[in-house]
């Protein structure tokens, strides 16, 4: 074989093609014969090689790497890929905008998701995160709610800021996150410079039973960055895919990016007794609380050789937890538990955990069988359980669950139970306060007034004004200005009202 020449053509079944340019057609000037298979194969391929985009987290970009332990954390988890110091995990990770679709510019202001897939030793650990410690909004079942406000109206196929607004003021809960959204930080110079969060509490038990709530916090160590709002809009102009070719290019260069493992533990039984409720998704622990300790190391350094197999294809679910790992009573995350996996099995098809991005680097015992696209299988092994051929068997100490206690009573439709010190404008109002500095401030209200002045109803306008002013007096002042907005009316009293009647319902 002439190893100067490239290898032939073939079909998607190894046969030799007859041509890369020319349809089989019934002589020079006649018409395209139905019988060219090979056309009508790389038509019908074409017109199928998009798998539908997510719903959320549509445009993405990923790379490979690992993560490596620091330091000896076995006092509050026994997973492996914890161990000792010095392990380390291959890591895929895959960055994105969140309301966007696939063509969307990567510098647009919105929270940036933050997914990493973990292939340990003991399966796959998915964390399906964001560049923001908190979320919009905590119960599962308004989430689906949240994400039609950020997308697009149904009559006119356009996005709308008086509907994200008005979804905003009417959900409270959400003032926390748009907060930062809304601040520089919802403008991420690059993936490489922002932060990353489980945002989710999880639990964690060691290797004497002993539980604790627990908090990731993947630190970035070039820095955090930012745009400013004026910076983002110019970069979406100038080069909307910005975000994937900084990290492509590092990357490729020999500057892989790293992030600092920090994590919050909290001891099991602190729950109950503390003073807002742990497992409220919009909420942070005040580090004065939990200080983060040091865990290990997140280095990216290998770019994915093929986009759409490792990028498009990677799926990411909540309820991935390897053993020392496990959930927390927070409603938000007990929904993500159904709903990533649900979205995966819609998106790529119901073998998906079987294609390589997503498979775990070891031997799968599973009675799981059959469907599209499976190229797995177990022979002989019996298809069900229990069963007295020497299939595989469930052993509930290996697994390692971690439970809690759940309180009996009713079913019920409710808010959490309330804590002492559970609001939803409290820690929003801090962060404006104490942790902005005057530049943060002003570009705060700047970003609030212009994006509130794009085509958002005046009605709608009141609620805003009433909304940061519950965050703090000063802020809602000065997005009134900005709007030129007269709060001594009854319509604003009556925008406060009902800003203030939705404040924790949910």
């Amino acid at each position: 074989m002439d190893a100067t020449r490239p290898p032939a053509t073939t079909t998607d079944s190894g046969i030799p093609a007859e041509s890369d340019e020319y349809s089989l057609t019934v002589g020079p000037s006649g018409p395209t014969v139905l019988h060219d298979h090979y056309l009508v194969q790389k038509m019908q391929h074409f017109n199928r090689e998009r798998v539908p985009e997510r719903v959320v987290h549509a445009k993405g970009s990923g790379a490979h790497g690992f993560f490596e332990v620091t330091e000896d954390v076995t006092w509050f988890t026994r997973a492996s890929f914890l161990a000792e110091p010095r392990k380390r995990t291959p890591v895929f990770a895959r960055f994105s905008t969140v309301a966007g679709e696939q063509g969307s510019a990567d510098t647009v202001r919105d929270p940036r998701g933050f997914a990493l897939k973990f292939y340990t030793d003991e399966g796959n650990f998915d964390m399906v995160g964001n560049n923001t410690p908190v979320f919009f909004v905590r119960d599962a079942t308004k989430f689906q709610d949240f994400i039609h406000s950020q997308k697009r109206q149904p009559d006119t196929g356009l996005r709308s800021n008086d509907m994200q607004w008005d979804f905003w003021t009417l959900s409270p809960e959400s003032a926390h996150q748009v907060m930062v959204l809304m601040s520089d930080r919802g403008t991420p110079r690059s993936y490489r410079t922002m932060n990353g969060y489980s945002s989710h509490t999880y639990s964690t038990v060691n290797a004497k039973g002993e539980r604790f709530w627990v908090k990731y916090h993947f630190k970035t160590t070039q820095g955090i960055e930012n745009f400013t709002d004026a910076e983002a809009k110019s970069m979406a102009s100038e080069d909307p895919d910005f975000h994937r070719r900084d990290l492509f290019t590092a990357i490729s260069m020999g500057q892989a990016p790293e992030w600092r493992l920090e994590m919050q533990v909290m001891a099991f039984e602190e729950a109950a007794g503390y003073r807002f409720n742990p497992f409220d998704l919009t909420k942070v622990w005040p580090h004065g609380d939990y200080a983060p300790i040091a865990v290990g190391r997140l280095v990216l350094d290998r770019n994915p050789s093929n986009f759409f197999a490792e990028v498009e294809q990677a799926g990411f679910s909540p309820a991935n937890l390897v053993p020392g790992t496990g959930l927390s009573p927070d409603r938000m995350l007990m929904g993500r538990v159904f709903s990533y996996h649900d979205t995966h099995l819609h998106r790529i098809g119901p073998n998906y955990e079987q294609l390589p991005i997503n498979a775990p680097r070891l031997e799968v015992h599973s009675y799981n069988k059959d469907a599209a696209m499976a190229y797995r299988h177990a022979g002989s092994q019996p298809v069900y359980a229990p069963n007295s051929y020497g299939g595989p068997e469930a052993d509930p100490a290996r697994a390692g669950t971690v439970a809690w206690t759940v309180q009996s009573g009713e079913l019920v439709r409710s808010a959490y139970e309330k804590h002492s010190e559970d609001d939803d404008f409290g820690q929003a109002g801090t962060m404006y306060r104490t942790v902005m500095s005057d530049s943060d401030r002003d570009h705060l209200v700047a970003n609030i007034v212009g994006h509130a002045s794009d085509n958002v109803s005046e009605p709608i306008q009141m609620r805003v004004v009433a909304y940061w002013a519950s965050v703090d007096p000063e802020l809602g002042a000065r997005v009134a200005a900005g709007l030129s907005l007269d709060t001594g009316n009854d319509a604003y009293l009556q925008a406060a009202k009902l800003v203030e009647s939705r404040s924790n319902r949910a």
